[in-house]
């Protein structure tokens, strides 16, 4: 009888609690778990989702939890560094090819081959003044003109490597886009474009009536360049040394250079008619590029 209460006792507890396992059995369990802490982790990783529920098999899969992740992230990282370099490698390879210059896959050869090396870049040509495939002369003018295309990009003139009239320079427009140029020095005088759809004439002969002997006069049209043109317009082109003025008609292209007093016709001159069978553009004919060399003067005559 005596026996019975202890009994009790010892299943129920001082505060009437039911404990979870006897004393022997609980420090069984520190022994396992202090074992699993120690151990060398070499169980799957699997083995430690059998055990849900026990303190023991938790903190053992936590353990190897662990080191399993450590030795990941080892892993990852020169995997991360792999992927880094072949994607740059990638890339360049794309924007060389893209840019036209050097292969992008004999670039990658040539580091595999020697990486220790850089690769040498190929010769590029020469650009002179203006973007000229050969150096102009000594006493001339390096130039280049580029008519507008269509209505969306405009003109461009250059002189000895100077921009004179340009979409970047904000002094283009459409009709008629004129740099008047001292034939002697080369210095800009004056830079103008002249509406020929909608704009007045009138402003045009001002700015072409006055000029001085000598004076160079460089032209490239926009969009269109001959409704608003007259009778006298088109003569004093022509007297600039123009083969085409007096036939220019409605969203032509026409690039040329001309000047004050020239005796002959000039030979910088280009012209595209407008025609809907051989247009390059919805309604307008291809846009003009023509580069050369002019010959300097060697007085300024006025």
């Amino acid at each position: 009888m005596a026996e019975g209460p202890r009994v009790a006792s010892a299943a129920t507890g001082a505060g009437g609690r039911r404990e979870e396992s006897p004393p022997t059995q609980r420090r069984k369990d520190s022994s396992s778990r202090g074992m699993s802490l120690k151990g060398t982790c070499d169980q799957p990783v699997a083995e430690s989702f059998s055990c849900p529920g026990t303190l023991g098999g938790q903190e053992r899969w936590v353990l190897c939890g662990s080191r399993h992740w450590q030795g990941t992230m080892r892993l990852a990282g020169p995997l991360r560094v792999v992927v880094i370099i072949l994607t740059a490698g990638l890339t360049w390879i794309l924007v060389s090819i893209l840019l036209g210059t050097q292969s992008g896959f004999s670039r990658l050869q040539q580091l595999l081959n020697n990486p220790e090396s850089p690769p040498s870049a190929e010769p590029r040509p020469k650009k002179f003044k203006c973007g000229l495939s050969q150096a102009c002369p000594d006493q001339t003018f390096a130039f280049r003109i580029t008519s507008g295309a269509a209505n969306v990009i405009g003109p461009k003139i250059c002189l000895e490597d100077k921009m004179l009239m340009s979409s970047l320079k904000d002094n283009v427009g459409r009709g008629l886009n004129i740099a008047l140029v001292n034939g002697v020095n080369g210095e800009l005088l004056d830079a103008k474009f002249f509406d020929m759809w909608a704009g007045d004439v009138t402003e045009l002969l001002k700015f072409i009536r006055p000029l001085h002997e000598g004076t160079l006069v460089f032209v490239a049209s926009y969009d269109d360049p001959a409704t608003k043109m007259n009778d006298e317009t088109r003569k004093i082109f022509t007297e600039l040394g123009s083969s085409v003025a007096k036939d220019l008609a409605f969203r032509d292209s026409w690039v040329f250079v001309g000047a004050k007093g020239v005796q002959d016709k000039s030979p910088f001159e280009q012209h595209v008619k407008n025609s809907k069978s051989s247009n390059k553009y919805e309604g307008w004919p291809e846009a003009l590029e023509m580069e050369g060399c002019i010959p300097q003067r060697t007085a300024d005559v006025h």
